[in-house]
């Protein structure tokens, strides 16, 4: 069991859990997985899912207003993916039913 592409994901940071669409190796096209874990599932397996960036449009331009220093969070594909390989593999009772769509 292997996770062979990861379709979608989304970040929910106001509850730190993320939304996952995926497909194994032995899913097929018409077929897809739909899960949401806890951030916090990751951390105890050793990985940092969130990466912190202030630098999600690289302007130069001088009327560019520059007050709002908020940063926003992304998560790392390739870890993202190994993190949930790792996971299901360890909890495979969490593992999802396959959905036909």
């Amino acid at each position: 069991m292997e996770i062979q592409e990861l379709v979608s994901y989304y970040l929910y940071e106001d509850t730190k859990r993320v939304e996952v669409s995926f497909r194994l190796t032995t899913d097929s096209e018409d077929e897809i997985r739909n899960d949401v874990i806890n951030l916090d599932e990751s951390k105890e397996f050793g990985y940092e899912l969130i990466q912190e960036s202030t630098d999600f449009f690289n302007f130069d331009d001088d009327d560019f207003d520059d007050d709002d220093d908020s940063d926003f969070q992304t998560i790392d594909e390739d870890i993202l993916l190994s993190f949930l390989n790792e996971y299901y593999i360890v909890y495979t009772e969490k593992l999802p039913k396959v959905e036909i769509i």
